[in-house]
């Protein structure tokens, strides 16, 4: 007898304060020269899903991760474990899409727009999943709002 999880999967979507998100696949290839600003740019990536989406801390605060360089001993770079939650029906990202939030629900937390992560590994899929789960990573960069 196969368990039917469609009306609880309804039920945890409903009490997920879902904000926009917008998952892109980052472009390739060679940054492009603009003359009328006299930098180089990279091509926009190909956006993969833009919906509902939850970004939620992992439950763990950030860490440093020691990365040996031949310069250097370490580089101390600050690892924010977050979990991005979406409906079942969001595609299963791949390991380093980035995810953006680009509009929160009323009430929500202002701090997260125009902020970006890098997914981990592919989302999580699971037999008895009512949301899928994608473990993601801060970019640390300035970030700028939508």
């Amino acid at each position: 007898m196969a368990l039917d999880l469609t009306g609880i999967t309804k039920v945890v979507e409903d009490l997920i304060p879902w904000d926009t998100i917008r998952i892109t696949n980052p472009a390739t290839g060679e940054p492009i020269y603009d003359p009328v600003t006299n930098e180089y740019t990279y091509p926009e990536g190909e956006t993969v899903y833009e919906g509902r989406g939850a970004v939620q801390p992992a439950g763990t605060a950030a860490e440093v991760v020691a990365v040996p360089d031949t310069n250097q001993p370490w580089v101390g770079e600050t690892r924010s474990k977050y979990r991005l939650l979406t409906p079942l029906a969001a595609p299963v990202a791949e390991k380093d899409w980035l995810v953006t939030v680009i509009a929160v629900h009323p009430g929500g937390d202002l701090a997260l727009l125009g902020r970006q992560w890098r997914t981990q590994d592919p989302s999580g899929a699971a037999t008895m999943g009512v949301v899928r789960v994608t473990a993601i990573d801060q970019v640390q960069q300035t970030r700028e709002v939508p």
